[in-house]
């Protein structure tokens, strides 16, 4: 019988807003809530995952295997990294339920650039995050859910509403909004989560840093590069 995991996942590449939907998921109440197992291990060599402190990806795996045994989870994470182990598990794959968040590439590089000047082209993500996206859509038969971040922010009801019909959990309203404030689970990376520590909500802030993505060689072929990854996954995104 194939595996039926209670995970529900959201994979990001950096800076597109993933906290912020996980600030919401944590609202609800209704699910324990990981904050980026599989990158923190390859990052800093262990990850929190509920009471397990995980080495690897491996124990990533098992450690949220084990939490779904008990209750349902959302995990959040980001895709500055490769994941092998994650791409090798298909009854993973085809058991939990992988959903996809998307922004603008010009967009993500000019606030990821700002954060880490020695940024290089693969750890911006799309690649990556879209190789997942064709991995679980291989495992399952179907294309999974993918929402782009800007629908989130300009209509927040209407898209977190698509979204959960489409995973199949309640639409909870009032999650829509919560207390400002840096979470414990953000302190390992705080400074990547300070944005999303003032808000209230979803909300959009004014930028205008994509123009220096255009005007910079090296991060205009960054953009290029992942364009079509990220174009791809557009077209595949819930229209709320």
């Amino acid at each position: 019988m194939p595996e039926r995991t209670p995970v529900l996942a959201l994979w990001s590449a950096p800076r597109s807003r993933s906290t912020a939907f996980a600030r919401m998921m944590a609202e609800r109440g209704d699910r324990v809530v990981v904050h980026e197992p599989f990158s923190q291990v390859v990052d800093f060599g262990e990850a929190k995952v509920g009471d397990q402190v995980a080495h690897t990806e491996a124990d990533v795996l098992a450690s949220l295997r084990a939490i779904a045994a008990e209750k349902p989870v959302f995990f959040k994470d980001t895709t500055d990294f490769h994941y092998p182990a994650l791409l090798a598990d298909q009854a993973f794959l085809a058991g939990a339920t992988h959903t996809f968040i998307i922004r603008h590439p010009a967009e993500a590089i000019a606030s990821h650039h700002e954060l880490n000047p020695n940024l290089g082209r693969d750890e911006i993500g799309f690649a990556w995050l879209h190789e997942i996206f064709a991995a679980v859509e291989a495992a399952t038969g179907r294309t999974p859910v993918v929402i782009d971040s800007d629908d989130l922010l300009d209509r927040p009801a209407e898209t977190v509403r698509a979204y959960c019909s489409a995973v199949g959990i309640p639409f909870l309203p009032d999650a829509l909004n919560w207390q400002p404030g840096m979470r414990s689970e953000w302190q390992a990376t705080s400074r990547w989560h300070e944005s999303t520590s003032r808000t209230a909500g979803f909300s959009r802030e004014r930028n205008d840093r994509a123009e220096a993505v255009a005007a910079n060689p090296v991060l205009r072929a960054y953009h290029d590069y992942h364009l079509p990854y990220y174009e791809q996954l557009r077209a595949a995104a819930l229209r709320p």
